[in-house]
């Protein structure tokens, strides 16, 4: 599995920067910041998609749906065994470490897991009893 995230701004390399403090290297994740140059998504996701072997699974993941960077990645959901997937958080790449592929059943688990980890924490309550399960 290759991975594709972009972001507004400096987002997503630092996600990758957090994923390889915990994981070490994570090459198979490209990234993009959008906005901070005159690149474009577009001629990033091109690049990217020129490394791509035929049978790998693609996952696309931006920041934000229905923002220009998560329009701009929509365009390539035609591409062979490409899923886009919209609200990138660390809980949620986190999850994708060390998977060589992810049905979409999983996927769907997996973003539920991820948006339980965005949560108010109090003193007087128990942590979500999915973290100890999610790491």
């Amino acid at each position: 599995m290759k991975i594709f995230l972009s972001s507004h701004g400096h987002l997503a390399s630092g996600l990758k920067s957090s994923l390889e403090i915990l994981y070490g290297n994570c090459d198979h994740i490209t990234v993009f910041d959008a906005y901070v140059d005159e690149n474009s998504v577009q001629e990033q996701i091109e690049l990217f998609f020129e490394t791509v072997e035929e049978d790998q699974q693609i996952l696309l993941i931006s920041d934000l749906y229905g923002s220009s960077v998560n329009q701009a990645m929509s365009m390539y959901l035609d591409r062979p065994s490409t899923t886009l997937v919209a609200g990138a958080n660390l809980a949620f790449l986190i999850g994708l470490m060390g998977r060589d592929s992810i049905t979409r059943e999983e996927l769907k688990d997996l973003i539920e897991q991820s948006r339980e980890m965005l949560c108010i924490v109090n003193l007087e309550e128990e942590e979500p009893s999915s973290q100890e399960d999610f790491f």
